[in-house]
């Protein structure tokens, strides 16, 4: 018996557990780094219940696994862009791409109650909502009714005002409204929000993405913004896999940097291929972009890169995968730094760049972003580049916590939607940002931060990074959560991260 095995059920032991033998076994398959939390977590647990018996299926619970004897591994390539790419030319490539993006996020909204008042902004234009009646003749009161300064917004229920909706075009704020402006295909309007709550609303939105507003007649010509909706995502129960199956969830490698966490890597795909009970629960491993660090990417990186060109990274990035067992499937989608197309959407990184990674057997390489099925879980792959922009463009959003951050590009029902900022946008004849169909976790990297949330029914994970703190990150402030492995049951949709730098492990809480 292994030493710290010992000690962990001496410490069980002394506090008057009985410790099943099939308990004892489980234990062994353990890292030794991770045995005293665990076993001091579960003797807190099973203190405060009164329950003084350890056996195998406490062990199992707090480590996320169940009792199937089979494990699924089942997957499927639901949408990806390599090989679809149709990039349009000049003015007119991108007027086919804000077409598409406009017909697709308009068939998103297309179902939903308001959809019966909608109507095209020329309609609105032509045929404005009429102005309520004043309430006994005061002028007053009917400015209020029709939402001007002072009026009462959303608390204005009538059932009669239209909707509209369109892409926003322009946005500006002072201190009595906010005007956003939109368009379709058949013209442009200027929407007013003076009630407080619509302006909140109205100052969350981002250029470009599509808006859903209930309008009513404001002063003179004005039209006044009684409701402002994005897209977003429906509520409701998501797909769960029938055995408790595990995707490891990664990104931001940056092989070839000098500041690549190798030993570390190394460590977990040997991780994978150990007797860790979880570990042997491992069906799927998602790269979600940088998976090598480029060339050429900015001022002075080769001073940075012990690996010089993009092939050679490849070719180390490929031996470094050989080390995860062959009955877990890789997922492979480019970032920013790794070779080809850098404008989204992105193909597959191209197989002249890596043909080892290509031929491996249990490698899928995909564009970004890209969308599988994990036994019947839906999973959004999307390096992330975007939140560039709208951490820029919201206050409210930061690169210290993503979480925000994923959930704007689910409320947008866009991955990219602010056009002509810092992310390259290919004029595509088809918008293949669009969230079409409504993932069950949406996948991110790039930002080098760990983050985890939950919103409407969709969990969402941006994995971190396995390279350590960089000079430019250190002259910023910035510290990376690097080498942390992020699992996810399938089943119960438990996350867990895995320290392969303290060799400890952690629970997120989320299920």
């Amino acid at each position: 018996m292994r030493r710290d095995v010992k000690q962990a059920l001496s410490y069980a032991l002394s506090r008057g557990f009985q410790v099943h033998p099939d308990a004892l076994l489980t234990l062994e398959g353990i890292e030794p780094g991770a045995l005293p939390k665990l076993i001091r977590d579960l003797v807190k647990e099973k203190t405060r219940q009164r329950a003084y018996h350890i056996g195998p299926a406490d062990l199992d619970e707090l480590l996320g696994v169940g009792g199937d004897e089979e494990v699924d591994a089942d997957y499927e390539i639901v949408s990806d862009p390599t090989g679809r790419t149709a990039s349009g030319e000049g003015a007119e490539g991108y007027a086919a791409l804000f077409k598409s993006r406009f017909e697709k996020l308009r068939a998103i909204v297309a179902d939903r109650p308001e959809a019966k008042r909608m109507r095209t902004i020329k309609s609105l234009v032509e045929s404005p909502p009429a102005p309520p009646r004043p309430r006994g003749g005061k002028g007053v009161e009917g400015d209020r009714e029709a939402g001007g300064e002072g009026g009462r917004g959303r608390g204005d229920e009538r059932g009669d005002d239209p909707y509209v909706c369109g892409l926003v075009t322009s946005k500006s704020t002072d201190r009595a409204a906010v005007r956003v402006t939109i368009d379709d295909p058949t013209g442009t309007v200027e929407l007013v929000a003076y009630d407080e709550d619509v302006r909140k609303d109205a100052e969350a939105l981002f250029h470009d993405q599509l808006v859903v507003a209930r309008v009513g007649a404001g002063r003179g010509s004005a039209l006044v913004a009684r409701e402002i909706m994005s897209p977003d995502v429906a509520d409701t129960a998501r797909r769960r896999s029938k055995t408790d199956a595990y995707a490891v969830l990664l990104s931001d490698l940056h092989v070839g940097s000098r500041f690549f966490l190798e030993r570390e890597f190394e460590f977990f795909a040997r991780w994978l291929s150990g007797p860790d009970p979880t570990a042997r629960r491992v069906r799927f491993v998602l790269l979600c972009g940088d998976v090598v660090d480029g060339a050429g990417i900015y001022p002075d990186q080769d001073k940075e890169l012990v690996h010089k060109t993009a092939g050679e990274q490849m070719s180390k990035l490929a031996s470094l995968l050989s080390l995860v067992p062959e009955h877990i499937k890789i997922f492979v989608i480019p970032g920013n730094h790794d070779p080809g197309r850098r404008a989204l959407p992105q193909p597959a990184i191209p197989e002249k760049f890596c043909p080892e990674m290509w031929a491996m057997p249990n490698v899928e390489m995909l564009g970004n972003p890209a969308s599988i099925s994990l036994n019947g879980v839906r999973v959004t792959m999307f390096h992330g580049q975007s939140a560039d922009d709208l951490v820029k463009a919201a206050p409210g959003l930061s690169y210290d916590d993503p979480g925000p951050v994923m959930e704007a590009l689910l409320r947008a029902r866009h991955l990219s939607p602010i056009y002509g900022s810092q992310t390259p946008i290919a004029p595509e004849t088809e918008d293949m940002l669009v969230i079409d169909e409504v993932p069950d976790i949406l996948h991110v990297g790039h930002v080098h931060r760990l983050g985890f949330g939950l919103h409407r029914g969709v969990l969402t994970v941006n994995s971190g990074t396995w390279q350590s703190q960089t000079p430019f990150q250190q002259a910023r402030g910035i510290q990376p959560d690097a080498g942390q492995a992020v699992l996810v049951n399938l089943k119960t949709f438990k996350v867990f991260t895995k320290d392969c730098v303290e060799h400890g492990d952690a629970s997120s809480g989320l299920a």
